[in-house]
């Protein structure tokens, strides 16, 4: 399944009643389903202007609107709203999601915003993070959010967007694991992954201690301890997270961070994070 980067809220939200706008007039139905109509809020023209010129590009009706009395007037004829969270005038997107989920509450909701200093999880279905989020996953997210409106079931798996943002927040040249409470790989970022020799998608549902007991450090009980404990556990050792150094890496020093993390399911988790203090001598970068 592809993963689509989002934060998914608690919020249901039911297909909208059939929809009828393919009837040609004379009692028949096209086959072809009608072209899905996008509301865009965004109070920058050159947002807007790129975002429906891709979207159109990709079979999709975009309807523009720069303000909240704008979106409002244009809430009847939409099938899914793709708003801006921080809009000019002390307005913000939250505001349109809450008006549009009272008047009509089968439409899919999607916000845009800069940062995760916000916690979402009111009115919309999906949380996008703008300028990191690729359209990609922009149009996997109005995708999923089309077969929903049209009452097919979908899976929206929000896990890998949740660990890559905490992933880029610590830096890309970091070593970045994230594990359950009973030291399960839940994420492992690109550096992680090259180090330990695995494609990053091999990680996630698997424990170190049953795959790699030859190479990685037994690291069970430390995770159980920081998950348990949440406090933070620091090592500096010339092992780093392995059972032995790499012969090129018998002289380094490593920094190696366990500390705990909420996980997207709001279980207790631990982040392991590990990088070579004197970076000069590492044999990778």
């Amino acid at each position: 399944m592809t993963s689509v980067s989002i934060f998914a809220s608690k919020h249901e939200v039911m297909p909208d009643p059939p929809d009828t706008r393919n009837s040609n007039g004379s009692g028949s139905v096209s086959l072809s389903p009608p072209r899905v109509r996008v509301l865009l809020l965004d109070d920058e023209p050159d947002n807007l202007f790129l975002r429906a010129t891709i979207l159109r590009q990709h079979g999709y009706d975009c309807i523009p609107a720069s303000t909240i009395e704008e979106a409002t007037e244009l809430f009847n004829s939409i099938d899914i709203a793709v708003l801006d969270y921080h809009l000019g005038a002390g307005q913000f997107g939250t505001e349109a999601a809450n008006l549009l989920r009272r008047r009509r509450p089968y439409v899919p909701i999607i916000i845009l915003s800069a940062t995760l200093e916000r916690f979402f999880g009111g009115a919309e279905d999906m949380h996008l993070l703008k300028g990191h989020s690729s359209i990609e996953e922009i149009l996997a997210a109005l995708s999923s959010l089309e077969a929903k409106h049209r009452g097919a079931p979908v899976v929206v798996d929000a896990r890998d967007f949740f660990y890559s943002r905490i992933a880029m927040a610590i830096g890309s040249d970091v070593l970045v694991q994230i594990f359950d409470e009973r030291a399960i790989w839940l994420y492992c970022n690109d550096s992680a992954a090259e180090y330990l020799g695995q494609p990053r998608d091999w990680y996630a549902g698997r424990s170190p201690s049953q795959e790699m007991p030859a190479l990685m450090r037994n690291w069970r009980e430390i995770i159980e301890t920081v998950a348990l404990t949440r406090e933070t556990y620091i090592d500096r050792t010339r092992l780093g997270l392995l059972n032995r150094p790499k012969p090129d890496e018998e002289n380094i020093t490593w920094s190696v961070l366990a500390f705990p993390v909420t996980l997207h399911d709001g279980r207790s988790g631990v982040v392991l994070t590990a990088r070579i203090l004197d970076r000069a001598a590492a044999s990778y970068s």
